[in-house]
């Protein structure tokens, strides 16, 4: 079962936050966004979410709340949100029709090429540059996704309930990573390397972090393989891949 609060979560913070991380990596997303002064997008879900993208000078920008905002899009309530993310819903601003043209051009257009990284053909992933940038945002996207599961769907709270106060390190071997912070039995991520952690989950290198995230080789067997590594404190890493396997129902 899929709860639509949760899904809303991830789909606020994790998938459209991923475009900070798009706007750095891909430069169509800069191409994109040729906006002389910044333009914020607020979203305020009832019963959820609200965040606040900002945009400058080829950036963007994410923070929580939206009570600042040029465009504000307000949802009912968490499905209508959802709807709009996979395409049933369409918004209508409250506030900000002076710049509906950012809105359904510029912003239309980097969540369609966000899209288009993150849902990719086959095609898509033979180009070598296309493939690491599609890894490295699942990787954030992932990171935050555990973080709203076990903040808030049912089950990865129980999890989230049974891990100590720390950092659990989330790597690409030498490369990206993102660290999960647990505080009083809530789960924060930042998209950074930790500089102490308690444990740490590491995959080898793009292919294995790619396959693994997209269901395509089973994680024992890639530990057994020295694919991937595990390190720390093991009742810690047990729940939190304990609401990894959440996460994947809510990213399938």
């Amino acid at each position: 079962m899929i709860d639509q609060k949760t899904l809303a979560y991830i789909n606020l913070y994790a998938v459209l936050g991923a475009l900070e991380n798009l706007c750095d990596l891909a430069p169509e997303a800069k191409e994109i966004l040729t906006n002389k002064k910044p333009i914020s997008i607020g979203f305020e879900v009832k019963g959820g979410p609200s965040a606040t993208l900002t945009f400058y000078k080829g950036k963007c920008r994410m923070e929580q709340g939206c009570s600042n905002c040029d465009v504000k899009l307000p949802f009912s309530s968490c499905e209508k949100f959802n709807g709009l993310i996979d395409g049933t819903v369409t918004p209508i601003p409250s506030k900000g029709f002076q710049h509906i043209g950012f809105l359904l051009k510029d912003f239309t257009s980097l969540t369609d090429l966000l899209n288009k990284y993150m849902r990719p053909g086959e095609e898509d992933l033979k180009d070598p540059e296309f493939f690491r940038i599609n890894t490295i945002l699942t990787l954030y996207v992932v990171g935050v996704a555990i973080c709203q599961v076990g903040n808030n769907d049912e089950i990865g709270k129980f999890s989230a309930s049974n891990i100590i106060d720390g950092s659990v390190m989330i790597e690409i071997k030498g490369k990206e990573a993102v660290e999960v912070v647990a505080k009083n039995h809530r789960l924060v991520c930042l998209k950074k390397r930790p500089q102490n952690y308690k444990c740490s989950m590491v995959f080898g290198d793009y292919e294995t972090a790619n396959a693994l995230f997209g269901g395509r080789v089973n994680a024992m067997v890639c530990i057994g393989e020295g694919k991937v590594e595990m390190h720390g404190l093991n009742s810690m890493l047990d729940n939190v891949n304990r609401i990894l396997d959440r996460v994947g129902l809510y990213l399938a």
